[in-house]
């Protein structure tokens, strides 16, 4: 019994000697909890909406002011012609446009009824149909209490519109953000297992006495993992489109323009945990903690970022899939240029060029 409880504090002893267990063990379940209770929810709040009042009547004042005191929308901008429809969803800060009829008072004075038109953006399904159905609600609370303080009684019938995916088809949902994942977990995971492992078997030593640059040598560990990156977002494409039916409405050389700064990215992050790392195990790891959870978590793939509080939303920006998955879903589902996009590319850019100077400076210091 002695020599069990020796051994048994003598493991104790091990464990809480080594940081990164301790760190695993007690680090993740409380970011987990603090992220799926508190940051992580499916509530709208705060959502960019347009209006566009053709009435400009007291009622249809009445319910915009209502809309916009309310927590769940915030009125963007107000549109003043039906062809600024499609530029107030390109930029991705409007979800819903809200459309007033100019005989809006009149139906409601007369025949004490009246319609009004929900354009929703329908590049993720769930999203839109929860938006639309929060104003729905509003809307109809909103003259329902109208009625209790009056001796007429209205009835607003609001009538929805999915913008981009009027099908409610599921596809332009989900393959931008898996397309995202995929890549992610190739360039990443792979190339960082892929160069620990020369580490474990020694041949890593050989780059110690070889005349290469470590530039070089970060070159040429990354194109096998490149080039098989782009040929599974050709195959992802050719399924998508064949498959799911899911066109591609932008310019597919700006998609492949787009991804190779996004697999490069993701190449370099690989690349850096291995310099930093032993074991496969620990590449591993790594990968899946600082790169995966992320992703899912983090870049507007699962959860929208608008919901988050304002210290997650700032992290966000550091996740390069967020960025790779607002360009795709402009190009693939909105069929929007660089001239929307532009913002989104510069970051993402500058985050492979810091990524790649980091990377060959380190592995420079390793290599003497």
């Amino acid at each position: 019994m002695k020599q069990l409880l020796t051994f048994i504090r003598k493991e104790f002893y091990h464990v809480l000697r080594d940081r990164r267990v301790l760190l695993m063990l007690f680090g993740l379940p409380i970011v987990q909890v603090i992220l799926f209770g508190f940051a992580l929810s499916n509530e709208i709040k705060n959502t960019g909406i347009a209006v566009f009042d053709q009435d400009k009547s007291a009622l249809s004042s009445e319910l915009i002011y209502k809309i916009d005191a309310n927590k769940y929308f915030d009125i963007d901008r107000n549109l003043t012609n039906p062809n600024q429809f499609q530029e107030a969803f390109k930029d991705g800060k409007v979800k819903i446009v809200l459309v007033i009829p100019s005989d809006f008072s009149e139906n409601l004075s007369l025949q004490k009824k009246a319609n009004l038109q929900m354009i929703v953006d329908g590049t993720d399904i769930n999203l839109g149909n929860q938006i639309s159905n929060y104003l729905q609600n509003i809307i109809v609370d909103f003259y329902k209490n109208q009625s209790k303080n009056s001796t007429q009684s209205y009835n607003v019938t609001p009538e929805i519109r999915m913008l981009y995916n009027p099908q409610l088809k599921g596809a332009p949902n989900f393959v931008p953000g898996v397309m995202a994942l995929i890549l992610l977990i190739v360039c990443v995971m792979m190339t960082a297992i892929a160069i620990v492992k020369e580490k474990e078997t020694g041949t890593m030593e050989i780059l110690l006495v070889s005349p290469m640059k470590p530039s070089f040598v970060i070159i040429a560990k990354a194109v096998p993992y490149f080039i098989l990156s782009m040929m599974i977002l050709l195959v992802i494409l050719i399924l998508s489109y064949f498959l799911l039916d899911l066109p591609i409405k932008g310019s597919i050389i700006l998609l492949f323009f787009v991804s190779t700064i996004f697999i490069l990215t993701n190449l370099l992050i690989g690349i850096l945990i291995s310099i930093f790392v032993k074991t496969q195990q620990q590449a591993m790891l790594i990968s899946l903690i600082a790169t995966m959870l992320p992703t899912l978590m983090l870049s507007g793939f699962m959860f929208p970022i608008e919901n988050m509080p304002f210290p997650l939303q700032i992290i966000s920006n550091i996740i390069p899939a967020k960025w790779y998955y607002i360009m795709i879903k402009n190009i693939m589902i909105k069929g929007t240029g660089i001239a929307i996009i532009w913002k989104p590319f510069l970051i993402l850019l500058g985050m492979m060029m810091i990524l790649f100077i980091i990377a060959v400076k380190k592995f420079k210091i390793r290599l003497e």
